[in-house]
């Protein structure tokens, strides 16, 4: 195990700084610049930069500022971009009930395409029913 992936939390869910920084390098590319000429512009390093667009650095609000203004973009655009990317990732996962319904479940899932290769995420309600049973839902995503 890298030094690097012992920090990070395994997390099912892309972190914000991963979204953030391959936003960012999605318009510098779209835009034809280089890494030097964004950092240069906003007045940072480029490995700096860099380990931004990778999502290994977290940059502060000033920063992250600055480097939107070296793309000649608005903050509040980089930030849609990122929420619609958060909104595509959320619905594109299919909640499937099991328990009790298992079997419908289980038909449920196997009518998914066959190339659907979204991981499956188990995921239990925040309070449990009357019964004081809880139901566990089968996320795919």
């Amino acid at each position: 195990m890298r030094a690097d992936e012992i920090d990070q939390p395994k997390a099912k869910d892309p972190l914000l700084r991963s979204l953030i920084g391959a936003a960012l390098r999605r318009t510098r590319q779209r835009q034809g610049r280089t890494l030097a000429d964004v950092a240069e512009t906003a007045g940072v390093s480029v490995p700096y930069l860099s380990e931004i667009e990778r999502g290994r650095k977290e940059p502060s609000s000033e920063v992250l500022g600055a480097v939107c203004d070296a793309l000649r973009i608005e903050l509040v655009d980089l930030v849609a971009m990122v929420g619609r990317e958060l909104v595509e990732l959320r619905t594109s996962r299919v909640v499937v009930p099991i328990g009790s319904r298992r079997r419908r479940a289980r038909r449920r899932l196997h009518d998914l395409p066959a190339t659907d290769e979204r991981p499956l995420e188990i995921a239990r309600p925040l309070a449990p029913r009357q019964s004081g049973r809880g139901d566990i839902t089968c996320l795919a995503a």
